[in-house]
């Protein structure tokens, strides 16, 4: 049949046409229904429950469903501070105060930066139904879920110790005087020299650096160092899943050059999502032998800076980078003899599970957004310098 014949039959039969177009328009309306259908049931509890934990047995299956995705468009305001710089504060909780107005007052007090976010993590959790009055002190540096979940374990003989990601021990430590835990920094920095036994896989030689798993603890005041060691070395040990230990050895490194190398990444990685890129950088780099030249390692080694008033030194002088420590991979070839910091759980994964490229360059963007722009080779990393 030409294609004359076609037009000249299809002049005379216009519903056939039309018929073709709808049958088109259906397929695409199903496609996307069954997208929109796996997205809610399928992929969006799901992700939420791996994120955010479990949702509350109380909810229906369409509240779990619709609170999941509200989680997730959130992105990492949940588990980002809102000043990770700011001071504690007094907080009261009246009897009986509905969740919306505690979540509207503490955005009022400049502690958390999203009310709605807050108030939709409550409800998810079921925090919203057990969240207990009195008055509590809390800190913009805590996270829109660390600070729901202390509304929820307040007791007035209870510390609560907030471990952020990227701290090394000495900044741990600092904290411990306002945690209400009744044992001195001191005391916390000379037993965190040695791994307790729920570290079997820490080097004796080592330090617990790297292994304190960042989160929000709640313990009794009378908690011991040696007990709060313990709680938070088994809670590294729990979130060390098999997926975690597969990905690890995938990578060609043991558990503690793993979390070594998630320390740096930790550092360097100012938006979680570039993680596994940079991470993927430095395996390439570790592979033939390169040296890191990596920014945190030196801030480690460099120690306090009290002009600053921060450990972690910015930017660094040319001083800086020719100090020498083993902790320089300036300097010295492979990986820090230990951790330079406590990762985080997406730092951990990014290093079992690296983004596959050729880079082994990387550098800030010129637009001070925190990401980065990356090479292969060292003639394009000088090309991607800022004007």
């Amino acid at each position: 049949m030409s294609d004359s014949q076609i037009v000249n039959r299809r002049s005379r039969n216009p519903n056939l046409l039309h018929r073709y177009q709808l049958h088109i328009i259906l397929a695409v309306v199903v496609f996307c229904s069954l997208t929109c259908l796996y997205f809610a049931l399928g992929y969006a509890p799901a992700r939420a429950s791996l994120l955010y934990g479990p949702p509350a047995n109380a909810l229906s299956i369409s509240d779990r469903i619709e609170y999941s995705a509200r989680l997730l468009a959130y992105g990492d305001t949940l588990k980002s501070p809102y000043d990770p710089n700011g001071f504690e504060q007094s907080f009261f909780v009246e009897q009986g105060e509905l969740v919306i107005s505690i979540a509207n007052r503490l955005e009022e007090a400049g502690l958390i930066s999203n009310a709605q976010a807050f108030y939709d993590y409550a409800v998810y959790a079921g925090i919203d139904l057990t969240i207990q009055s009195g008055e509590y002190t809390l800190s913009p540096a805590l996270s829109i879920i660390d600070i729901a979940r202390a509304l929820q374990k307040f007791s007035p003989s209870d510390a609560t110790l907030v471990i952020l990601p990227g701290w090394r021990m000495e900044e741990i430590a600092a904290s411990i005087p306002t945690s209400g835990l009744e044992f001195s920094s001191e005391a916390f920095l000379a037993l965190a020299q040695t791994p307790p036994p729920a570290l079997e896989f820490v080097p004796s030689s080592s330090s617990m650096e790297g292994f304190f798993f960042p989160d929000l603890y709640t313990l009794p005041r009378s908690t011991t160092p040696e007990q709060l060691l313990d709680v938070i070395a088994r809670n590294f040990a729990q979130h060390l899943t098999e997926e975690l230990r597969t990905g690890f050895a995938n990578q060609g490194l043991d558990i503690h050059q793993a979390v070594t190398l998630a320390s740096i990444v930790e550092r360097e990685a100012i938006h979680h999502e570039e993680a596994p890129l940079i991470a993927s950088v430095y395996l390439n780099r570790y592979a033939i032998g390169m040296k890191l030249d990596a920014d945190p390692t030196v801030q480690y080694a460099v120690g306090y800076n009290s002009f600053q008033g921060t450990w972690w030194t910015n930017p660094l002088s040319a001083a800086d980078v020719d100090f020498d420590s083993p902790f320089n991979t300036y300097i010295y070839t492979g990986l820090p003899p230990t951790p330079i910091s406590n990762p985080s759980l997406e730092a951990l994964y990014a290093v079992a599970y690296p983004q596959a490229s050729t880079y082994f360059y990387f550098r800030a963007a010129c637009d001070n957004s925190g990401y980065h722009v990356f090479a292969s080779t060292l003639e394009e990393q000088i090309a991607n310098g800022c004007p």
